[in-house]
């Protein structure tokens, strides 16, 4: 992979000093560092992450997997890597067929080295409480994940849930908004988000001003279709960001990543 553009927006004043050249190849410290997160975060900085065909798809074949690439998958890993908590709609959860994060032994060293808990922990957020307890997210997990309902999620789905493993978070009304999910992030302690879709939640965020970030994957395909976008909502909100970085791979991969202006 080589760096294709600097932006205007740095992490930090380190950061913009120890940038690589244009068209460097990138050793992964490298990619962790174009990645980093603001040098202070005093509350749920979330970053969201998805992957499109050129022509705007979210999937193929059913699935974002199928737009995937060794380059996206590399910047999947090191954003992981980077977070405190990964954070997912309960619909993405089940189509993508989600479990706990899983990092290498190296990943985990860095992660504990730098003041961060060995794995991050999996944050879904479904109104209905509609999650099977027997799903990979508690079935094949290091760390038990926290699910986010609303009050009226089914009662026994609930206790079956906390039976599992996980910590079922309960918030007030028929839905679960994003000043909730803010909350209960802050609560436990989760500034640095890696929000993972889907297209339902990124679109909330965006509504409610919430999103701080986009790391976006040109897959270099097309896949026309009735496919959905990777941001959707009721209504339009319209959110200038400035570009961080592009990041261009071999195979025609572009990875970009975009920043909302403070």
């Amino acid at each position: 992979m080589q760096l294709l553009d600097i932006g205007t927006y740095f992490t930090s004043e380190q950061a913009r000093d120890t940038a690589p050249a244009l068209g460097s190849e990138l050793t992964d410290d490298a990619v962790r560092a174009l990645y980093a997160y603001p040098t202070v975060v005093d509350r749920p900085w979330i970053r969201t992450n998805f992957v499109a065909s050129i022509d705007g798809s979210v999937t193929a074949d059913g699935a974002s997997a199928g737009l995937g690439t060794p380059a996206d998958a590399r910047v999947f890993g090191v954003l992981r890597e980077l977070c405190d908590a990964v954070l997912v709609g309960a619909g993405t959860a089940r189509a993508e067929n989600y479990g706990g994060v899983s990092l290498s032994e190296e990943a985990i060293a860095r992660r504990v080295a730098n003041g961060l808990a060995p794995v991050p922990t999996m944050v879904v957020v479904t109104a209905s409480g509609s999650i099977d307890p027997d799903s990979r997210l508690l079935t094949d997990t290091s760390v038990e994940p926290v699910v986010v309902t609303s009050s009226t999620a089914n009662r026994s789905t609930v206790t079956a849930l906390r039976s599992a493993g996980a910590t079922v978070i309960e918030v007030s009304g028929r839905s679960v908004c994003t000043r909730d999910i803010l909350g209960t992030l802050t609560e436990l302690g989760f500034l640095r988000i890696l929000c993972e879709g889907g297209p339902g939640l990124f679109g909330q965020l965006v509504a409610d001003g919430a999103a701080d970030e986009v790391c976006l994957t040109v897959s270099p395909m097309l896949v026309a279709g009735s496919a959905g976008r990777i941001a959707q909502f009721t209504d339009a909100t319209e959110t200038p960001m400035m570009r961080a970085h592009v990041i261009g791979d071999s195979d025609g991969t572009l990875l970009t990543r975009w920043v909302r202006p403070s």
